[in-house]
């Protein structure tokens, strides 16, 4: 009996399994950045990466995991979201799908970028050549491809956490190394409308080129030692540069705290809230018109 109901349960476990695999898969595409291989990487081209829990690593193909906002309230915004994990591994859930999640509920589509980790076992890859040359091309990509999910090409965002923020600060406060366009995407521009800094850590910032960066949301625990300071000097470097920026840092706060799932306080379980209503206040969450969104210079 007991043998009988197991293999009813495993063969109804199947059927769903199935089911589910056959769902439209709109939701959750993912697009390799570079379909032949990204440059230095062809060798390991297609190699499987490495997931345990949430968390991925051996990444060899960066790639984006596209997050359409419900088609009812989608404006056209769009953001790449950049997880963190100490350039060990991506933090893909709790850093990359829910905040994504979160940014729909705004109305903004989302892209989670999977980059290649400098500081996996056995990595050959660097934060500033090539994990930063995947989020260039990630913005490139979104771009190139707008008109496909309805993204308006001048309201494209960067988000990033932890070592995420650093890749962030590296491509929109930082200059971009002189390269030839391989291809058609390349032939757009890297440089993100706007940047979203998740307790980013200290690699590049002081900024190198932070007058005219983009407008700029910060937020960090004030307790966190590691990336406290880098958020407090790049909002006073920005501001001191005449950039639109936001600060919000968090008492009593560490580390790591994600979209509000980690932590009893109730301002962190609202901090991305702020994150929309900076949105909205900017004007990222209409269609420009001719009105250029607020603490973009004019041309």
């Amino acid at each position: 009996m007991r043998r009988a109901c197991s293999e009813r349960l495993a063969v109804k476990f199947a059927a769903i399994v199935l089911c589910l695999a056959t769902l439209p898969a709109f939701a959750q595409q993912s697009f390799q950045l570079w379909p032949d291989g990204a440059p230095g990487s062809e060798r390991r081209h297609n190699e499987p990466e490495t997931v345990k829990d949430t968390y991925v690593s051996n990444v060899h193909d960066p790639s984006l995991t596209v997050m359409r906002a419900d088609a009812r309230h989608a404006n056209g915004a769009a953001v790449i979201v950049v997880p963190g994990g100490g350039h060990r591994m991506l933090v893909f859930q709790n850093e990359g799908v829910q905040a994504a999640k979160n940014l729909n509920r705004a109305g903004v589509t989302a892209f989670v970028l999977k980059y290649r980790l400098a500081r996996d076992a056995g990595s050959t890859y660097s934060i500033e050549n090539n994990a930063a040359a995947d989020l260039r091309r990630a913005v490139r990509w979104v771009r190139a491809h707008a008109a496909e999910y309805g993204v308006d090409p001048q309201r494209v965002g960067i988000m990033g956490f932890s070592a995420g923020g650093e890749l962030v600060s590296l491509v929109a406060d930082n200059p971009a190394p002189a390269a030839q366009p391989r291809d058609a995407v390349d032939r757009h521009s890297a440089r993100p409308d706007f940047q979203v800094l998740v307790y980013p850590g200290p690699l590049g910032v002081p900024a190198k080129a932070a007058t005219g960066a983009p407008p700029a949301f910060i937020v960090a625990g004030s307790r966190d030692k590691c990336c406290m300071p880098p958020a407090l000097g790049l909002y006073q470097q920005l501001v001191a540069a005449g950039v639109s920026a936001e600060l919000h840092l968090y008492a009593d706060t560490d580390h790591a705290f994600n979209v509000g799932q980690r932590g009893e306080r109730i301002s962190l379980q609202h901090w991305p809230d702020r994150l929309t209503d900076w949105l909205a206040d900017g004007g990222w969450l209409v269609p420009r018109g001719d009105r250029p969104p607020e603490g973009v210079p004019a041309p």
